[in-house]
């Protein structure tokens, strides 16, 4: 372990990480596949939106330059679920945690289907993403039942199940949605998610999880010593927010140019380019593998560069529809390689918190992706797409220039680099 990994641990943390030490790692292949399997259902709700946009604002009747707000609210649930109920994990049993996430993620998607009025969408969509974050539990499970030699390739192989699921949910929303409407969608996924809850609670053994000696609120507190203690967090989700920030720039905005003339792409035809981010599935898991093997910091330095290079063909989606599929290639191998490596370190630096730890990384993560989201529609709203494009590839280059800086200049009291 790195010194900029190590943390001041209570007494009570190093407790429970000698519990955890005596009862060896489980995480079977089968509880790892349905592990990605519920990560790609639940991540999904959140992704569904974005190719239903215009739909929800002429049946809504919301103005264009407003309608990029129901993907930031769900955001800003997602950023609360983080703070208050992911940490959780750390505290209470997590298969019941996870059941409970299930069964509320059904009751608020089914609220989305009913929305007659834009605030009742909002709030509707605000809880779908505050229970979204049953993904950053069961991720920090994966991670907490690993072996450390195999906790890059766990976390690797269950976020890969995260990117199909932002995938298919692109693709599915778009065919429901023109087959049967946009209230269709959640529909369909409420009744998903109620039949997923059945599954979970059949299959999913009950963890022998030591007791952190913690109140509610300290559990919380302990997740600002975190970013105060560890580096390796703190560089980490500063990369998280710029490049969750253009991503999530291209997949909201993305759907405007493509629904409008010369091009009048149907909902379908647009989910169908999300298929070409099977390549971020790719890199989500063999990153992983390469940061069990200590390459992490080649990874991320690779991948930042692509991901700045990838805005230079999408820039060109209004005249080479072929240009747009290669920017999404290789943006999002980019943002998953870089993704993944970063969970595997901060997972590494402190093995008792993993909850706490996702949670708090992913915080930045929210934020980026909420950012990114409003600033998209705006920019399109206002100066087009090549605008867009510009500001996606600032972004980029900034993260580049970031992990550059850290990279290269170590901390003032290590000579080791996060």
């Amino acid at each position: 372990m790195t010194c900029e990994a190590q943390a001041i641990a209570t007494p009570s943390d190093k407790a429970v990480r000698q519990a955890s030490a005596a009862h060896p790692p489980r995480l079977s292949r089968p509880l790892t596949l349905l592990f990605s399997l519920t990560c790609a259902l639940a991540v999904a709700n959140v992704y569904f939106v974005q190719p239903l946009l215009d739909s929800i604002a002429h049946s809504l009747h919301v103005a264009p330059r407003l309608i990029g707000i129901a993907v930031t609210a769900t955001q800003i649930g997602y950023a609360l679920g983080l703070v208050f109920i992911v940490p959780l994990g750390d505290l209470i049993n997590r298969k019941g945690l996870m059941i409970t996430q299930t069964l509320l993620s059904a009751l608020a998607l089914t609220a989305v289907g009913f929305a007659t009025h834009w605030s009742m969408l909002l709030g509707a969509m605000v809880m779908v993403g505050l229970m979204a974050v049953l993904v950053q539990v069961i991720v920090a499970y994966a991670a907490a039942l690993a072996s450390p030699q195999q906790r890059g390739q766990a976390v690797g192989t269950v976020t890969s199940g995260v990117v199909l699921g932002i995938l298919l949910a692109r693709f599915t929303s778009g065919l429901i949605a023109d087959l049967a409407g946009w209230r269709a969608v959640y529909f369909v996924s409420a009744g998903l998610m109620l039949a997923l809850a059945m599954v979970l609670a059949r299959t999913v053994p009950s963890p022998h999880q030591p007791r952190l000696n913690h109140s509610y609120p300290a559990l919380l507190w302990s997740m600002l010593t975190l970013f105060a203690t560890e580096r390796t967090l703190r560089i980490r989700g500063v990369l998280a927010l710029l490049i969750f920030a253009a991503f999530s720039m291209l997949w909201t905005a993305m759907v405007l140019p493509l629904s409008a003339p010369p091009l009048s792409l149907s909902h379908t035809q647009i989910g169908l380019f999300g298929l070409a981010g099977l390549a971020g599935a790719l890199a989500a898991s063999k990153a992983g593998r390469w940061a069990d093997r200590g390459l992490g910091r080649r990874t991320t330095g690779v991948a930042l560069t692509l991901l700045t290079l990838s805005w230079l063909p999408t820039a060109f989606t209004q005249t080479s529809l072929v240009a747009l599929v290669v920017g999404v290639i290789v943006l999002d191998f980019a943002v998953q390689a870089v993704h993944v490596t970063s969970q595997s370190l901060i997972f590494a630096a402190r093995p008792d918190a993993q909850s706490r730890l996702v949670g708090a990384y992913m915080c930045f993560y929210s934020i980026g992706s909420a950012l990114g989201a409003a600033a998209a529609t705006q920019v399109y709203a206002q100066w087009g797409w090549g605008a867009v494009c510009l500001l996606g590839a600032l972004i980029s280059a900034s993260a580049l220039a970031y992990w550059a800086w850290t990279d290269f200049i170590p901390a003032p009291d290590s000579g080791s680099r996060p």
